[in-house]
């Protein structure tokens, strides 16, 4: 067991950091649906679960203390991609669909988590 988590340590890590931001991302935005409009709650939230995931991974996950703004820079574009389609598809979801915003918020942060892991991915295999 100790060298799978050593092998895998940085994924299982990275796994649990997002998987905590991005329980951080909908704890806010559920909060925030009763007293704004969804979309500015979206916003809002997202960015928390954006500055949460990149301070932990950069801590604990990757321990890395060089290059911080630049790292940031990056991290956060590839975080306000994910936030452009998650307000694309709560929009969609909640206007045109009628899915409850809590359904549809639920809804996008899985799909915006799977399309950043590929777009990270591949980002990782051409660089790589």
């Amino acid at each position: 067991m100790k060298q799978f988590f050593e092998k895998y340590r940085n994924l299982i890590l990275y796994g649990l950091i997002g998987g905590s931001c991005a329980l951080l991302d909908f704890i806010v935005y559920s909060g925030l649906c009763s007293i704004i409009p969804f979309l500015v709650a979206n916003v809002i939230s997202t960015h928390c679960g954006i500055f949460c995931s990149f301070f932990l991974n950069r801590k604990y996950n990757f321990k890395v203390e060089d290059n911080t703004l630049r790292r940031f820079f990056s991290f956060y574009t590839v975080g306000l991609l994910g936030l452009a389609v998650s307000e694309g598809l709560l929009f969609l979801m909640v206007n045109y669909f009628g899915i409850e915003k809590i359904v549809s918020k639920l809804i996008t942060v899985v799909a915006v988590a799977l399309l950043q892991f590929v777009f990270i991915t591949f980002k990782t295999k051409k660089n790589g």
